[in-house]
């Protein structure tokens, strides 16, 4: 079976895999790369950019070899290259506990339960949760669910479709690195610089998609592109910003404003600034937006594989009947 094929029917299932089972509660493969990249730290860690970056090139290089030998091995039976690459996309995405995190936080606040929403926070993002009110916590979910439906989902079915298995893993790997080290915090301002801007470039093109896609599928596909070219930029990071004003657009609410990481309060310019405030209910809206478009994802991933693949065949032939 061609690649461009393996790779559309094996995303298909391992996406289905994901929206019917989530992520295992045990033995998570990512988990496993985690614990794997920290040992390895444990060793390089120098206050040094050079030693970050060779620990990012032997912990994200590492995991693609994993992923290029498993691919090589499975390559004679069709069979197996799609079950290895349904497994490989299970194992990555994220989209189903992205979404029941956010569900879970949701249900809490709905009951008026503001601090058992408080407790569940840190399971989807790294905000402060004591910070937060109501209003503030629903408004980080919101930005979480945006966020990380690139990075856990559009993203890596990008890199699946450009590099198979090992793209798949690869593109897993360097966000997991980024989310260890590549904040900017003392301990790895140097060390976890290589790790962050691999990500920013890893991620780039997925949040476009993102951002395409949310605003094709949220509704309201004029704000989502009036807010992505007006606010985007502003974002100090280069993926979120896309994706957060877009889905801040097509939801019609404001994102951004004040936030706080470990203690240190960030001011962030407000995404579009025209819509109304984010309520609880603007969960769930954000949740199916997220979902809508992951699967968009997956067919305009699979579409550009398959398209590649035939150009690819018809070249040859052409080189072929020339020579």
């Amino acid at each position: 079976m061609r690649a461009d094929r393996v790779f559309a029917y094996g995303a298909a299932a391992g996406l289905l895999g994901d929206l019917l089972l989530g992520d295992p509660r045990r033995g998570h493969p990512v988990a496993a790369f985690g614990r794997a990249a920290g040992a390895v730290e444990r060793v390089l860690w120098r206050d040094h950019r050079g030693w970050g970056a060779l620990h990012t090139a032997v912990c994200a290089g590492g995991a693609m070899a994993l992923g290029a030998a498993a691919a090589s091995a499975a390559r004679p039976s069709r069979t197996a290259s799609v079950a290895l690459t349904a497994a490989a996309t299970w194992a990555v995405v994220g989209g189903t506990s992205l979404g029941r995190e956010a569900r879970a936080i949701g249900r809490s606040l709905d009951a008026g339960d503001v601090e058992g929403a408080r407790a569940r926070l840190p399971h989807l993002c790294g905000r402060d949760p004591q910070a937060l009110d109501a209003d503030g916590i629903a408004r980080a979910v919101v930005e979480s669910v945006a966020e990380n439906t690139s990075d856990a989902v559009v993203g890596a079915l990008v890199w699946g479709a450009v590099g198979g298995v090992p793209g798949l893993v690869g593109f897993r790997a360097v966000n997991t690195l980024d989310a260890m080290v590549g904040h900017r915090s003392e301990r790895y301002r140097r060390y976890g610089w290589a790790s962050a801007r691999l990500d920013d470039v890893a991620g780039w093109p997925g949040a476009r998609l993102t951002a395409v896609l949310a605003a094709a599928s949220g509704g309201d596909a004029r704000g989502a592109v009036r807010a992505w070219r007006a606010d985007a930029g502003k974002h100090p990071s280069p993926n979120a910003g896309p994706v957060e004003a877009s889905f801040a657009g097509a939801l019609g609410v404001r994102l951004g404003g004040t936030l706080s990481y470990g203690g240190r309060v960030e001011h962030r310019p407000v995404l579009n600034g025209e819509g109304r405030a984010v309520a609880v209910e603007d969960i769930e809206r954000a949740v199916r937006l997220s979902r809508r478009v992951g699967w968009l994802a997956l067919g305009a991933s699979a579409g550009a594989a398959m398209l590649r693949g035939r150009m690819t065949r018809r070249s040859a032939r052409w080189a072929g009947s020339r020579g």
